[in-house]
């Protein structure tokens, strides 16, 4: 191995090692729905998922990719130390959340990973951050909580007044478990587009300094370059964290139909796809399949019921507590680095 592969082999470990993380809390949002209407088996799961994360990212992946590895930090302070500190403290963090068997945002996570450095050396993208990044972090959520509570109230209870009978009919009717499985699939698009870049703009940046590449129309080939190694590891993920995420989100919830299942995935997957192609933005799937589970739960048990469910409680503190993590970690490490001569 030549030495320069010797000296980025580090953080591409580590970024595996977050890949990994990331395709543990991401299956949830994914097969959820799925998995809680039995339209599939939890051993199908894993390899499909890898499938779609990897095609997604490839695909659709460039935008969100260049948030994270060049919009909120001047990129070329992301060297090989500042790399590895940045996905080993979303690592760390988004490992908590997984034995926890919590589905975690990995994009909030990694932002506010990048954050801390790029608050430490005064660099911060502000606009990006407060303008842009943040409020879709909100507005979302809320969207897709909204447009769920809707379809819910006009399409699931106006099924139940008609009859049960007429209900069960759509509910079992095997095309809708076809459609079901065709929305688990485009909301791992979907990660693609958005989550492979928490580990492969980083990563990406880091190379292109290390190389001493500056023109940007290289960064599309270094990043898909990035995602052949990255992008793999969502599906180890998936198998060794992504049963119990699974079926916390998809059986512990709410116990939803299979007209609200395919709702809830091609509404998250949606908003999701849109927050990255069209703005780049860093967006938490998990969130927003919550919201379109909870919208779904509120329209069926009402907003007293569905939010007294433990599970519900438990997401929202480890939403709040992840993020803190990971910029507290990157933020010493950070600090350490620098004042021994790393960075």
């Amino acid at each position: 191995m030549s030495p320069m592969f010797s000296h980025l082999l580090v953080p591409f470990i580590v970024a595996m090692f977050l890949a990994i993380n990331m395709g543990g809390s991401g299956t949830g949002p994914a097969f959820s729905v799925a998995y809680g209407t039995n339209a599939i088996r939890a051993r199908l799961i894993p390899g499909l998922f890898g499938i779609m994360v990897f095609i997604g990212a490839i695909v659709a992946g460039k935008a969100t990719a260049t948030t994270v590895g060049r919009e909120l930090i001047d990129p070329a302070r992301i060297d090989v130390v500042l790399a590895t500190i940045i996905l080993l403290s979303v690592s760390l963090a988004l490992l908590v959340a997984n034995l926890a068997g919590i589905p975690q945002s990995t994009s909030q996570a990694t932002v506010f990973a990048v954050a801390a450095p790029a608050i430490y050396y005064g660099e911060l993208n502000t606009h990006k951050m407060f303008v842009e990044i943040i409020p879709a972090w909100f507005i979302l959520p809320l969207i897709s909580f909204v447009v769920c509570l809707l379809a819910g109230k006009y399409i699931y209870k106006p099924l139940r007044k008609r009859g049960l009978t007429i209900s069960k009919k759509v509910n079992e009717n095997p095309v809708l478990l076809v459609v079901i499985m065709l929305m688990s699939l485009y909301v791992a698009f979907s990660i693609g587009a958005n989550n492979v870049a928490n580990a492969s703009g980083p990563i990406a940046s880091m190379t292109m300094n290390e190389m001493n590449i500056t023109s940007d129309r290289n960064f599309l080939l270094i990043m898909i370059l990035s995602t052949l190694v990255v992008a793999p590891s969502f599906g180890i993920g998936s198998s060794i964290f992504g049963h119990k995420i699974v079926r916390n989100t998809g059986k512990e919830i709410v116990l939803f139909g299979r007209i609200e299942a395919v709702i809830i995935a091609f509404v998250s997957a949606t908003l999701l796809l849109l927050a990255s192609v069209v703005k780049g933005i860093p967006s938490s799937l998990v969130q927003l399949n919550v919201a379109a589970i909870l919208g779904i739960g509120v329209a069926k048990l009402g907003f007293r019921n569905i939010f007294r469910k433990t599970e519900v409680n438990k997401f929202f503190a480890m939403w709040v507590i992840s993020p803190l993590i990971s910029f507290s970690l990157a933020l010493l490490l950070t600090l350490a680095a620098d004042k021994l001569g790393f960075l």
